[in-house]
């Protein structure tokens, strides 16, 4: 079994998720997080927790980083920069801006650090059982390095060019994948409104031409009002916003992401900002 400590900053959902997979593949985990409750909850899953981020950073050769966005990994990179050394591998699993990843490869090359912007598709509870994928940039040697992390989230794993790919392809899945829960809710909607049963509607769907695995993982959340946090709505929110920043950059249209944005601000704005996703269904009420 692996003994290497691997060191983990950010301990929110999806940070304990990884925390407790790679805990449960054999990793020791050593990590940091500024809100208390979350390292001692990671205490208790069984890691061990420092006394700040440079902590972290001057204990482990592998840090991962799995924080809100770009702003915050930035600011964090900051403090622990002069705890890195030559040969240390950055992992950030943060979906933010690309760009920005990017430009902490560049900046963290120069020192000899390497930098994998590995963005992760999937909830917290599917990188929590094993069923995530990941979407990693960064150098060949760098992403070979990392690759028993990889495979102990037990999805797939894709290269997908240098540091700030990782962080492009996310958008793009986010992009699908968010409008896949926004369709099927919609489509819920539709049904209730004309008289046909939710409940029977998911179960055509789902076994139909439109099928998307949203069915099975959001469909009965949706129908049901079960909106306890997997995956918390206010974040995709942030995501749908950078998608529309990014399209905005790059000259892509995204009318259906501009719509996808107005239902999310809906459903926020009636206090569904930190339930599930799945929530989006509320801003057909």
């Amino acid at each position: 079994m692996p003994e290497e400590r691997i060191g983990l900053i950010g301990a929110g959902l999806l940070g304990s998720a990884l925390a407790e997979r790679f805990m449960e593949c054999g990793f020791a985990i050593l990590g940091f997080d500024s809100n208390p409750e979350r390292l001692a909850a990671l205490e208790r899953a069984g890691g061990a927790v420092a006394i700040s981020a440079a902590d972290v950073a001057g204990r482990c050769d592998r840090i991962v980083l799995s924080l809100p966005d770009s702003s915050v990994a930035v600011s964090v990179i900051g403090q622990i920069e002069t705890e890195l050394a030559p040969g240390d591998i950055l992992i950030d699993t943060t979906t933010g801006d690309p760009e920005v990843g990017a430009a902490l490869g560049a900046r963290l090359a120069a020192m000899g650090v390497a930098y994998v912007d590995a963005t992760v598709g999937g909830s917290s509870r599917q990188a929590r059982l094993g069923e995530a994928i990941v979407m990693a940039g960064a150098s060949m040697e760098a992403y070979a390095r990392c690759a028993d992390l990889f495979a102990s989230l037990g999805g797939r794993t894709f290269h997908v060019g240098p540091p700030g790919s990782g962080g492009r392809m996310k958008l793009v899945m986010n992009l699908v994948l968010g409008l896949n829960r926004a369709v099927l809710a919609e489509g819920l909607a539709f049904a209730k409104a004309s008289g046909v049963s939710p409940s029977d509607a998911l179960e055509v769907l789902r076994a139909g031409p439109a099928y998307s695995r949203a069915m099975d993982v959001k469909g009965p959340k949706m129908l049901s009002g079960d909106f306890v946090l997997e995956a918390r709505l206010s974040q995709h929110l942030k995501d749908v916003r950078l998608i529309l920043e990014t399209a905005v950059r790059v000259g892509a249209l995204t009318p259906l992401s501009e719509a996808h944005r107005l239902l999310l601000e809906k459903a926020e704005a009636a206090g569904f900002g930190g339930a599930d996703n799945s929530a989006v269904i509320k801003a057909y009420d």
